[in-house]
Order: C-alpha cells, then structure tokens, then sequence
C-alpha cells in the first residue's frame, strides 16, 4: 500500500543481485565483458547435452503396440475418459438427437475443424451421416465458449492423470510463442507477415512443461506479442498456476517485465540482443563498489518517478487483473508517439529495475539460461506438431469470418491437447512396467514428451484390397 515502502523492497533487492553478479563474475567461464564497441557481453553458447539413450526404444515401443492410432479415435478415447463433450449445448430450445448420434456427430465435426480437412470431406469419408447433418451440429453446438470449456477440461485431466514418477511433480512455469498460419486475407484480421512473409495471422500458444498447452489466442501479424503473453497467463481457464514466463525477444519489453512483476509472476526472456543489455544502479555512487562490471553499468534509476506514479501503475495493474481492460489496449494507449504518458515513464522505469535483476541472474547462472532455452524448445516442439494435425488445404484457414478463425484454431487446440493426453497415457503404460522403469536413465526422463505423433495415422483407416480394381472399361463405356 506505501510506495516508499515498494520502492524501499526494489533498492535492496536489486543491490544484492548486482553485488551477487560482481563478486561471481571472475569465476565464471562463461561470461566476458568488453571495453569497447556496442556488444560489450560476451556469453558462450550452452554445451549441448548428451542425447538421451533408450528414448527411441520407448517410441518404437509405443508404435509396436499401439500402430497407425487414428486420430479420430484419439479424439473419441480422450473425450470418454474426460467429458469434454458435455461442454458443448445448444443454441436452441430443444435438442431432438439422442445422445450417443449428438456424440458421433459433434467428434466428426471436431476432428473436421481441428485438422482443417473441413466438414464436407468427413462426412464424404463417413457413412451414415451426411454433410447438412453435420453443418447444424457445427451451428447450434460449436462455439467459442465451448471449445474453450472443453480444452480446459482435457488440460485439467491432464494433470490429473500424469503419473510423477514418470513426468515429475507438476511445475508453476509456463512458455508463449506465436506461429504464423496462412489465411484468406479479406478480412480485418489477415495481415502480411513482415517476418516472415506472406499473408496470414498469428497463434499465440501457452504451453507449459510436457507439452500441454493452456491458451491459444488469434492475432494478427502486427499485433503486441507483449499483449498477448500478458492475456494467456490472466485469461487461462485451466488449473495451472503460471508463477514464470518464457518468451523469445518479441515478447518481453521493460513495461512487461514492470506489468509482470506487479501482476505476481516472472518474465524470463531469452534475450536476442544480449550483448547489448546494460544494468541500472539503485544510487549514483555505487557504480565504484562493481568494479567487474563496470563495462556495462548505466545510469542510476529515478526511484521518485516510481513513487509519484505508484497508484496509477497500480490503477493499470488491477484493470488487467480484474478484466476491467485489456492488455492490448493499455499498451496501445502507451505507445502513442504524442508526448510521452507519465505512468508509461514509470512503468518503464520499474522495468528497468526488474530487467536489471533478471539480467543478473541470467548472466550469473547457467543452470537458469538453460531452464529458459529448455522451457521455449517445448513451444518449438508443439509448433512441429501443428502441421501434423492441421494438414486440410494446405494449412491455410481457408475462411474470412472472424468466428471461423477462431473456431478453427481452437478446435485445433483441442485435437492437439487430446493427442497429448492419449500419449501420456501410453507412455505411462509402458514406462510403469518394471523392465522399462529399470532401463530408463535420467538423460531419457530430461528428454521424454508426450507430443510424438509416429505411431499416429491424422487420415483415417486405409484398407488396402488387391482384389477391388478400378474398373475402367466399364467407365469408358457407361
């Protein structure tokens, strides 16, 4: 409630963190600072660690006993152990379709929806139900809220199921990134991808540790990743308690390590431009008490802007918290190129404070820098996946309805997350049994995930008949 009291926290915490970096600079191999030039760290790249040496016998293991799982029964298995189907009511008075004809419909349009292979096409593949049968479940059961409900309800069963003599205990920490799809572009939602070209939007995942990904956002190509971190960690319907965040340089700035911090979670950035950072002092004198880290010490932090704007950064905190506002529009109201907005003053200058600490920590400890690179490999891992499932036309969302859009992406969300909880419990299955539980080293449990999809099959059951021909004579003369 006191600013002075905040700003008082701030000062001690930081001076012990920039003392801890200066007394474990010269032991540590990894870190040089220079005198001279623009890049002034020099951080060595991390050693790879050994490959892990049985986790390919466990996936050949896994595609021995359950081969060319069909996503389809993926779907069908996780959605009877969990009922995420019951999520999805009406938008009518009444329904007429008995239970278990509802059931088989709303997985067939899910699994339509979620791989972008599109209603008309299961249904052709399918007998007994025919395209206008599963356009009016698509309409009166499948919307926004109920994907949503429903992806929550896998993702929650999820933890519940996971076995921590196999995953471990359950983590706080959770990884965003986006990846850009293609889409129909006339429409106020498609945009051209500066980066990376072509036209499309962007997803934003929230995936935390083993693959399971939280929240899933639909936003533009120009749109604030900042915004969108912010969003996953408040907006997320599921049990997990998020108390660290890892993003890629695009999605971290000062304001949103100030946000972060205020809001009672960590921002732990893998910082692209590292070799440019520089740290921020508590007071102006103590710049002679760091002598090894002279070379990238800065000016000293304006602690009374802080306090003066203390209950406004507050104001701005609580209406991200409570819903009140959006974290888009509060930092498009900041990023106006007028004057300068004071509360945006201190949010940055609190920014500065917090990057400062963070930064310490990251130079100072190896083990931190890898749990980072760790934490975004997954959201690397998950992003590999989503070509596997969301194969239809090319990958491309094939529609210019903002609704569309997002029903497609979350209904990807959903087949994506089921896929997961079906592998977990293979996994567990098999690594429970003694023999594998004896074999398995710590290498393998390090790099052991749910996300592996060989053993899958995202098209259905082939039969291969050599006694069915095509017969073209009989064409030709018809």
């Amino acid at each position: 409630m006191d600013a002075k009291a905040f700003v008082s926290k701030f000062k001690v915490e930081m001076a012990a963190a920039l003392h801890r970096l200066n007394t474990g600079l010269p032991g540590n191999p990894h870190v040089r600072l220079l005198w001279r030039g623009r890049n002034r760290i020099s951080l060595s790249p991390l050693e790879p660690l050994p490959p892990p040496p049985n986790l390919d016998a466990v996936k050949a293991e896994i595609e021995r006993r359950w081969p060319g799982t069909g996503l389809l029964d993926v779907l069908k298995e996780a959605a009877l152990r969990t009922g995420c189907l019951e999520a999805f009511k009406t938008s009518g008075d009444r329904v007429i379709l008995d239970a278990s004809t509802l059931q088989s419909r709303l997985l067939l349009c899910l699994y339509g929806l979620g791989t972008n292979a599109g209603l008309k096409r299961v249904s052709a593949g399918t007998e007994g139900v025919s395209h206008t049968e599963l356009l009016h479940v698509r309409r009166r059961f499948i919307h926004k809220e109920a994907l949503k409900a429903a992806t929550a309800c896998v993702t929650n069963a999820l933890f519940a199921v996971r076995d921590p003599l196999v995953w471990g205990e359950g983590t706080t920490s959770c990884a965003s990134d986006s990846k850009k799809f293609s889409a129909w572009d006339q429409n106020l939602m498609a945009e051209w991808h500066v980066r990376y070209g072509g036209r499309g939007v962007m997803i934003y995942w929230h995936v935390a540790k083993q693959a399971t990904c939280i929240y899933s956002q639909l936003k533009r190509c120009s749109s604030s990743e900042v915004a969108a971190m912010i969003e996953g960690v408040l907006r997320h319907c599921t049990d997990a308690e998020i108390q660290s965040q890892y993003v890629d340089s695009h999605g971290q700035s000062e304001v949103a390590f100030a946000f972060c911090r205020l809001l009672g979670f960590e921002l732990a950035p893998r910082l692209k431009a590292i070799a440019r950072q520089k740290l921020y002092l508590p007071n102006p004198g103590m710049a002679q008490e760091l002598p090894n880290l002279l070379p990238i010490l800065t000016r000293a932090i304006d602690w009374d802007l802080i306090e003066r704007q203390y209950d406004e950064m507050i104001k701005y905190t609580a209406a991200l918290q409570h819903r009140t506002a959006d974290a888009e529009s509060i930092l498009r109201r900041f990023a106006r190129p007028s004057v300068q907005h004071p509360t945006y003053k201190a949010l940055a200058e609190l920014g500065k404070v917090v990057k400062t600490i963070f930064l310490t920590r990251y130079l100072g400890s190896e083990a931190f820098r890898r749990e980072i690179h760790d934490g975004l490999n997954v959201v690397e891992n998950w992003n590999s996946a989503n070509g596997f499932i969301f194969f239809g036309t090319g990958g491309e969302i094939a529609t210019n309805r903002l609704e569309d859009q997002e029903i497609s992406v979350l209904a990807l969300h959903l087949l994506q997350n089921c896929l997961v909880y079906v592998n977990t419990l293979m996994m567990q299955n098999v690594l429970t049994e003694p023999a594998w539980a004896a074999r398995l080293a710590p290498e393998d449990y390090r790099g052991l995930t749910p996300l592996i999809y060989s053993h899958m099959n995202p098209y259905g059951a082939f039969d291969l008949d050599f006694g069915r021909r095509i017969d073209f004579e009989h064409m030709r003369a018809a």
